[in-house]
């Protein structure tokens, strides 16, 4: 069931990066978090950060982390688990996600997923929608956290209490 979580107020790319070093020590492998919202919203800046603080926690060489606009999907290795950080925005039907082979991923590995409406039906049950929105602020964002609040409620309330940027929202809507 997916249900509005929480709704995060992060005040610069710094509170985003931040989110995302925090989201990065609590994922395992099988988790996906689906990136949505417009271009330049902040979504491969999250990305960026959590791929990069999980290599570091991991003990993995530390890479570069590009967007894969272009290569659709790119992986990275850590001793404790694989993840793939996908931008499907140039797919034009789902079918094209089943010959990247992100379907078996998202059971096996963390999935992030930029661009989430392009899995059609094939989003998975369990999956976390964060919605990055824009603001009056050129820095700042708004995030609505969306999924199985049994599975995320608490890692949420959790990760955003320890950095006071979330706004605890029953009716996230």
């Amino acid at each position: 069931m997916t249900a509005p979580i929480c709704r995060l107020s992060l005040s610069s790319p710094d509170a985003t990066a931040q989110l995302a070093r925090r989201f990065a020590s609590v994922l395992a492998p099988g988790d996906v978090i689906l990136l949505d919202g417009p271009i330049g919203s902040g979504k491969t800046h999250f990305a960026r950060a959590l791929i990069q603080a999980r290599l570091i926690a991991d003990g993995a060489p530390m890479e570069d982390v590009p967007s894969p606009t272009f290569t659709l999907v790119q992986s990275y290795e850590t001793p404790r688990c694989e993840i793939w950080h996908a931008d499907l925005y140039r797919l034009t039907h789902p079918d094209e996600v089943e010959e990247l082979g992100l379907i078996q991923a998202f059971d096996e590995a963390i999935c992030l997923v930029e661009w989430p409406d392009r899995l059609g039906d094939l989003i998975p049950q369990g999956a976390l929608t964060m919605v990055f929105d824009a603001t009056d602020d050129p820095e700042a964002r708004q995030l609505l956290l969306l999924g199985d609040p049994g599975r995320w409620a608490s890692i949420c309330e959790t990760i955003s209490g320890e950095f006071a940027l979330a706004i605890r929202c029953p009716a996230a809507a």
